[in-house]
């Protein structure tokens, strides 16, 4: 990779990512909306600051992997990838169309750089702890994989089955990030199906907790490089992100959590012909606020 960004640069990036989460939702018509908003700035902290991986080369036997467990949230995979180089931004218009390689949930053998195929939730951290524990038995202890889980999706018994077998192996290359924005499809996640208490829960299954406001960048960085220091055990990181992150109407509101801008009126949303026009007004706006942060 090319030299890193400062924290500003990764902002900008991070907003300019969810300006292209809008678009791609706008174009596909279809598609999930407040989760990969919610996910830009632990995107953005992975691909241009954490991981080690190289865009020229996707099958770089010295990279970390990154499994996305939640495929739903694939608009920031795909937007991230994009801006780091993978492919063409232009490309970022045709998610979920017919013959794209941007299909609704990511698949594998698509698109070079992807690691893993996703679609049914749960399978992400099994997924990881094989490449983990195949990463000890090569002698690869300099390679990470780090997994990103949504909250809803640790409804998912396979997730604890994983979580069981990590801690078992003290499989301390494995970094798990818990999209912790309380919200799913059918509503917020304590009232689906009450989570809490999630820290107490990892930690019962071995593994160390760092928690963390998931939507600033720093945080996310130096929670990545204390997981990289804990040799005993895996490390989950549940981050809390806010749902819909820059965009007012989205925010917190978990009917924006499967459903893109352009398809429903929603109630305290503008008319739905308005929508996008007006998430990209407001994410434009905060160009200027970020930048002002760092003065």
């Amino acid at each position: 990779m090319s030299k890193k960004l400062s924290i500003e640069e990764l902002e900008l990036k991070a907003n300019a990512i969810r300006e292209d989460i809008i678009r791609m939702l706008e174009h596909a018509g279809s598609g999930h909306s407040a989760g990969p908003l919610g996910l830009a700035d632990i995107f953005t902290a992975l691909y241009f600051d954490i991981m080690k991986h190289d865009p020229k080369m996707p099958l770089w036997p010295e990279r970390d992997m990154l499994i996305v467990s939640n495929g739903h949230v694939n608009p920031v995979l795909y937007a991230s990838m994009a801006h780091a180089g993978y492919f063409d931004r232009k490309e970022l218009i045709t998610l979920r169309k017919f013959g794209s390689r941007l299909q609704g949930h990511p698949e594998r053998l698509k698109l070079p750089g992807l690691e893993n195929t996703s679609g049914p939730l749960g399978s992400g951290l099994s997924q990881a702890a094989g490449m983990a524990i195949g990463m000890r038995m090569n002698k690869q202890q300099h390679r990470w994989v780090y997994v990103v889980m949504g909250d809803g999706e640790l409804n998912e018994g396979n997730i604890w089955e994983a979580a069981m077998f990590a801690g078992k192996y003290k499989l301390h290359n494995v970094i798990g990030i818990v999209d912790r924005n309380n919200i799913q499809i059918d509503g917020t996640t304590e009232y689906v199906m009450p989570l809490e208490d999630l820290r107490a829960k990892w930690e019962a299954f071995g593994w160390h907790v760092i928690e963390i406001d998931g939507n600033n960048i720093d945080a996310v960085i130096d929670a990545c490089a204390m997981a990289r220091a804990v040799v005993e055990k895996p490390v989950v990181i549940i981050a809390h992100t806010i749902p819909g992150k820059g965009v007012d109407y989205m925010e917190y509101d978990y009917h924006w959590h499967g459903i893109p801008v352009g398809l429903e009126d929603v109630a305290g949303a503008p008319p739905k012909d308005k929508q996008a026009k007006v998430a990209l007004q407001e994410l434009r706006s905060l160009k200027g606020k970020i930048s002002g942060d760092h003065d």
